[in-house]
């Protein structure tokens, strides 16, 4: 394929939302045509597409349709019809990452197990067909407290986990349905890396970041970049990252996320196929963002530069807690007069509790600098209900 051809390239994306929107923008600097299909062109990518296709990316029919319009398919959702991708690329059409690799991302308990079999490091953890089930392992004590219980399926943003520690959470806490449950690991942190591979076999990795999470949420309420770890445990992040994505044969990104245990073992939790909430500070403080990286890979270019040029921390803008409504970022204003700190506003038209807004990455000549202006930022910055 000649340059001309690549930028004649129909990519399409499963998802309209703000990740589909930041792959349109990145699409925009190469003047590539990029679709989305999602239920509402009124969603963050709608604005900024090159077509967007209202319809479900859980529908057979509806994904089928869209994909047969292009000519490289990717995804900026794991729940999406893999049965319509397999069709697609059954037909001839790229499609990144592969169906086969994404039916067993989207299920823990088959991540689990692929992890199992290819011997990559992981915590332990029993599979449990519904909640009846867990109480009765509980029960014969098979299962001890405290444990982190996951939903087998459809869990994202937070939501699909939950940590059990007392009896009194077994009445109140647990999941129903299919689930996974995995020992309480004692972690001194939790960390991420971003890999990104093409059809060549090429794999390039971004530097190690360190998550902070808020508890109530369980979603990233902090990002730092680089982590503070020693620089041997970051080498050892970066090489079971690549090891994942090529175990996973996956063409795209691959965000592995991963603990830290107090006695600095490296444990997978879970991964994501795509663009992810671990690589938004790329936009501002690498050579390359993680979603130019995406497109490069998905369409068999040289990978981009992941070199860190500048410290950064993101922090995540979430819906104040009993704000419902049309959203108000309150303190735009003030933070926008702060030297290095660069707001991405999503788009979404209404806020809720703990909805992901938008992010802020905050750069700083020192990552010390950066977390200080980052924490002015969380304090001066809050996405309310404007009702």
């Amino acid at each position: 394929m000649n340059r001309k051809d690549i930028l004649q390239t129909k990519v399409g994306v499963l998802g309209g939302g703000q990740l589909g929107k930041m792959l349109a923008l990145a699409a925009g600097n190469w003047h590539l045509p990029l679709f989305c299909l999602d239920t509402s062109r009124d969603f963050p990518a709608g604005p900024y597409a090159t077509g967007f296709t209202e319809g479900s990316f859980n529908d057979f029919d509806d994904v089928y349709r869209f994909g047969k319009q292009m000519d490289t398919l990717t995804i900026e959702i794991e729940h999406v019809h893999t049965g319509a991708l397999q069709q697609l690329e059954n037909e001839g059409i790229r499609v990144h990452p592969r169906p086969a690799a994404l039916d067993i991302i989207k299920d823990k308990g088959l991540q689990k197990q692929f992890y199992a079999a290819q011997g990559l490091p992981t915590s332990a953890f029993q599979l449990f067909e519904d909640t009846q089930a867990v109480l009765q392992a509980v029960e014969n004590q098979k299962i001890t407290l405290p444990f982190v219980q996951k939903s087998r399926t459809a869990g994202y943003d937070g939501r699909g986990v939950a940590v059990i520690r007392t009896v009194e959470d077994l009445q109140t806490k647990l999941l129903p349905g299919a689930c996974l449950l995995e020992d309480l690991v004692d972690i001194q942190i939790e960390l991420a890396v971003i890999a990104a591979r093409n059809e060549r076999g090429e794999v390039a990795t971004f530097p190690v970041v360190a998550m902070d999470f808020n508890p109530e949420a369980n979603l990233v309420e902090m990002l730092i970049c680089p982590a503070n770890i020693d620089p041997a445990l970051a080498q050892q992040a970066t090489y079971l990252a690549k090891a994942v994505i090529e175990a996973f044969d996956l063409c795209g990104l691959l965000a592995v996320e991963m603990f830290l245990t107090k006695d600095n073992q490296l444990l997978i939790n879970e991964v994501a196929p795509r663009p992810h909430n671990s690589g938004h500070h790329t936009l501002d403080s690498c050579y390359t963002s993680q979603f130019e990286q995406h497109l490069r890979a998905i369409l068999n270019l040289p990978l981009g530069d992941t070199r860190l040029h500048t410290p950064a921390v993101m922090v995540n803008l979430l819906g104040a807690a009993e704000h419902t409504g049309p959203a108000f970022y309150q303190g735009l204003s003030e933070i926008l007069a702060l030297p290095g700190v660069k707001p991405h506003i999503y788009g979404k038209a209404t806020t809720k509790p703990f909805r992901k807004m938008g992010h802020v990455t905050v750069l700083g000549d020192t990552v010390e600098a950066a977390i200080a202006k980052a924490r002015q930022v969380q304090q001066q910055l809050a996405v309310i209900s404007n009702l």
